[in-house]
């Protein structure tokens, strides 16, 4: 994927696309960045007609989570669990050790887990949501309120579940698109003291912040406003968790973005963030490159203990969480293999440069791209399709009936019937699978992507017909217009 090119230009032209290159971690301006991986099996992908994806949007009541698979040509509906394992995690698989108790592929999680984050009390789980289950049945409640810089929507729906309040706090940058603000996933510090000044502090049974920040784009959180939010919880005594999901790719924004950092190696920058925390729910499914597995991580004794008696009785024993040895085998590796910043190189200028080619044909994404996903400006896409028609779920479906590309919507439909506060932005995800695409793929998905753009008057709205009252978006039922 090229990051520039030298042409003669003038200096001040050669030294901006210096500047833009090492933005990416990119040394050298005549060079490409590949894979750092060879190829060695491969997955064939099914072609499909536009008549046949038209009837399947319709089959699947145009929410394209409920196609088949072997339906979709580029799947960028998620980038957990879609990961593709390296062979050194394959052969992890074959040696995971399955005993029910004391198994030794949890001692080697373990031992790695705690080198990166220098937590000890560390719980196995089967994905990232059940660690927010456990956690939020045992902090949560009616009466308390939790804040973040953005809740997912897993996270807010197991806070709300548990009968407590979630509550955003993003910084004011990360609701404009065009804003280029380097850390537009940081909380903004000044709301978080207004509010623990309004409920209580005694209301507030942790601050969590999520890193990337997913809801804003994907957007990075810088270590100073970590250190700002941890200073804030020193005041008031209040713990301080991480939704840690891409903690790799957070700590690797921090070193190409965050000047005095920029000396750190990434393990040391994860590790500096980890030193803030109190505790972390993690699904490995994302940095952990597995395609199933979570960790709850807790530095206080007591609500350790408590949390290890709720995940016995409903996930298993302590040593598994809910998963295979091998799953556990697989996990460890994966978060050594992440710590490579040849591999975090690539991965944020992959997606990068998908971003960069929806720019060119004029379609409007929260800008900078992020670290695991293009956000494209539905809202801006079709201007003609209101808020309660759907525009992200149009363009969803625009992208599946066209190009099959599945993707998903953040915005109104993802927001539920009656949100807190309704969406500032109505968004779509094309959420890169870590080391599962080549460049031609994401060619291919600008191109699709650009002419659906230039179609875009052809959309049509939606309404739902039939939903869930928690987390819709999944299994929702939509009609076109």
């Amino acid at each position: 994927m090229w990051c520039g090119h030298h042409r003669g230009a003038s200096g001040t032209r050669q030294s901006l696309v210096i500047d833009l290159c090492r933005s990416y971690g990119v040394e050298s301006i005549m060079k490409t960045i590949i894979e750092p991986f060879r190829i060695k099996a491969v997955e064939p992908i099914r072609m499909t007609t536009l008549e046949q994806r038209d009837a399947l949007l319709r089959e699947a009541h145009f929410n394209p989570f409920l196609l088949r698979a072997e339906d979709v040509l580029i799947d960028l509906l998620t980038d957990s669990g879609a990961s593709a394992m390296s062979s050194e995690q394959w052969a992890g698989v074959m040696r995971g050790d399955e005993s029910y108790a004391g198994s030794q592929s949890f001692w080697r999680l373990k031992e790695t887990v705690q080198g990166l984050t220098g937590f000890a009390n560390l719980l196995p789980t089967h994905q990232g949501r059940a660690s927010e289950r456990i956690l939020f049945e045992l902090v949560g409640g009616p009466g308390r309120v939790v804040p973040n810089n953005a809740h997912f929507d897993t996270t807010r729906a197991n806070i709300e579940h548990s009968g407590a309040l979630a509550v955003n706090l993003p910084i004011s940058e990360a609701s404009v698109p065009a804003n280029r603000h380097p850390f537009k996933g940081n909380m903004d510090v000044a709301a978080l003291e207004s509010l623990v000044a309004k409920v209580g502090a005694e209301n507030i049974p942790l601050v969590m912040m999520t890193i990337t920040n997913n809801t804003s784009g994907g957007q990075p959180v810088s270590l100073a406003n970590l250190r700002a939010v941890r200073a804030v919880c020193d005041r008031h005594k209040l713990p301080l968790f991480l939704d840690a999901c891409r903690f790799a790719e957070n700590a690797w924004f921090i070193k190409i973005r965050e000047p005095e950092c920029a000396a750190m190696s990434v393990r040391e920058i994860t590790r500096a963030m980890f030193d803030l925390a109190d505790g972390a729910t993690i699904s490995a499914k994302k940095d952990g490159l597995v395609n199933i597995g979570g960790l709850l991580l807790i530095k206080d004794r007591t609500l350790f203990d408590r949390a290890c008696n709720l995940l016995i009785l409903t996930e298993g024993f302590v040593t598994y969480g809910g998963l295979a040895g091998r799953d556990l085998e697989a996990m460890a590796q994966g978060f050594k293999e992440v710590m490579e910043e040849d591999y975090l190189s690539y991965r944020i200028r992959s997606v990068a440069y998908l971003g960069e080619k929806l720019l060119a044909a004029g379609i409007r994404i929260i800008e900078p791209p992020g670290g695991h996903a293009i956000y494209i400006d539905a809202g801006h896409f079709c201007p003609h399709i209101p808020a309660n028609q759907f525009p992200g779920q149009a363009v969803v479906c625009g992208l599946y009936r066209s190009a099959g590309i599945r993707s998903c919507e953040i915005g109104s439909v993802m927001a539920g019937p009656r949100p807190a506060a309704p969406p500032k932005m109505e968004l779509v995800r094309l959420a890169l699978p870590r080391r599962a695409y080549t460049q031609s793929h994401y060619d291919y998905v600008a191109e699709a992507c650009a002419e659906l753009f230039g179609n875009r008057e052809e959309m049509r709205g939606l309404r739902i017909v039939e939903a869930p009252e928690v987390l819709r978006h999944f299994t929702a039922k939509f009609e076109e217009l």
